[in-house]
Parts: structure tokens; sequence; C-alpha cells
């Protein structure tokens, strides 16, 4: 069966937990206000396409391709982007909730979080190197041998990161979020001085 190749459509306001989307490539297209949970996006290709205040939480990913992809004010819980097709993966995501999501062993150098809430992100073995955090919650989120090397930290809060577990060289951190850096040590820092 011969599979969809879609280009330059919007969708908007469609449900795709009962009508689902035909499976294939998806290029210049735009998602808005669409309804993907727990949608079987298995095998999708999605390039340089938008998602916009769509709900896409516990989609299946398994080899789905996201080439230069912009999620915003998406719902994601519990996405498993570590499925994905690697190859070309590039997405940036502002005033997203990914929590619970997983980019366990992902490369996704130079990704932009703005304003979004990364509660319980799995970042473990990432390779993160100059990443943008901005504005983000990332609450629990786990940074094992994570390279984080020039991310920037500056403006989010709620992180908590292992400095001897994880490369920081060149990360930048604001100095009223540093105690993420030197929780294990279960030291006191005065934060009114």
């Amino acid at each position: 069966m011969k599979e969809a190749h879609v280009l330059d459509q919007t969708f908007e306001n469609t449900d795709f937990t009962q009508q689902p989307l035909e499976k294939g490539e998806y290029e210049n297209c735009i998602f808005k206000n669409c309804n993907f949970e727990y949608a079987n996006l298995s095998g999708f290709s999605f390039n340089d396409c938008e998602f916009i205040g769509c709900n896409m939480s516990m989609a299946k990913l398994l080899t789905t391709a996201f080439r230069d992809v912009v999620f915003k004010e998406c719902k994601m819980f519990g996405l498993h982007f570590n499925d994905c097709n690697e190859f070309g993966m590039s997405f940036r995501f502002d005033g997203c909730s990914l929590n619970n999501s997983i980019f366990y062993k992902t490369t996704i150098k130079k990704t932009l979080f703005k304003n979004s809430k990364l509660i319980e992100v799995d970042f473990a073995e990432c390779d993160l190197s100059n990443a943008i955090f901005s504005g983000c919650d990332l609450s629990g989120a786990i940074f094992e041998n994570t390279n984080l090397e020039k991310a920037d930290f500056r403006t989010s809060v709620n992180y908590s990161i292992e400095p001897s577990q994880n490369r920081l060289k060149k990360a930048k951190f604001s100095l009223s979020e540093v105690y993420g850096l030197l929780h294990k040590f279960d030291i006191e820092i005065d934060r009114n001085s």
C-alpha cells in the first residue's frame, strides 16, 4: 500500500483518535488544536511541520521522523522520543508540557526548550550540547551521563544535575539556581545573600 505524501496542508481541530491520520510523509504542514492522544504515529515522517495547541500525550513514536519540527503549546506527556528515527532529528518546544517524556540516548544538540514543563523527563545519556532551556521547569528531570556542554540553563528552575556524572564544560547557570548542582552535598546555601 502506498503511503501518503502530504505537502503544505493545515489540519485544524481534528481528532485523530477518532479518524487516524493517514500514514506517510508530511512536509511543511500545520497541525492546530488536533488530538493525537494515544495515536500510533509509528513510521510517520514530519518535515518542517508545526504542531500548535495539540494533545500528543502517549502517542506511539516508533521510527517516527521529526525533522525541523516546532511544537508550540502542546501537551506531550509520556512520549518516547528515544523510539524515534534519529536521522536528522531536530525540533523545538515552546510552551509545551513534556512531563514524563523520554529522550534517553538521543542526540538533540542545539534543541530549544522554551517556557516548557519538563517534569521528570529522562535526559540520561543524551547529547544536549548547546541546548537552550529558557524559562523551563525541570523538577525531577534525569541527567545521567548527559552531554550538557555549552547548554544554557540560566532562566530555568528546579533542575538537579550531578556535575561528576555529566559533561558540563562551558554550560551556563544562574547563581540563584546553583543549588541544583550542589544538592548531593547536602549543604545549606543561604538564598537571601
